[in-house]
């Protein structure tokens, strides 16, 4: 029997299958195709974590944060320089610390 899966894996999950018995079958990504599957493993990530139960949340966002830095890697920004730029950002437009949730914005007269 076979099941597709099309996505981008962790480099130990080829390993992890054979050992279970099973035959992956496997091609490496040029770079156009991998970063293209690195941001649709950021969503698939991000999905997973929002949809995790309390006691698996930090494993789904180490693997958000491992994706993250596979993105940042790929296009060639050293992992500091993004965290710079979200310190920077946060500073400049603020945190979610707040809960600020936007709902509508109302033109005024003369605007």
């Amino acid at each position: 029997m076979k099941i597709s899966h099309n996505k981008l894996v962790r480099d130990r999950i080829p390993e992890i299958i054979r050992s279970a018995g099973q035959q992956p079958v496997t091609r490496v990504l040029d770079q156009g195709d991998y970063q293209v599957a690195l941001l649709e493993k950021l969503a698939e990530e991000a999905r997973e974590a929002r949809q995790a139960p309390a006691e698996e949340l930090p494993a789904e966002l180490a693997d958000v944060l491992e994706v993250l830095q596979a993105i940042a890697n790929a296009h060639g920004l050293p992992w500091d320089q993004v965290v710079a730029t979200a310190a920077r950002k946060r500073t400049d437009r603020g945190a979610f610390d707040g809960r600020i949730f936007l709902e509508y914005v109302e033109e005024l007269p003369g605007s």
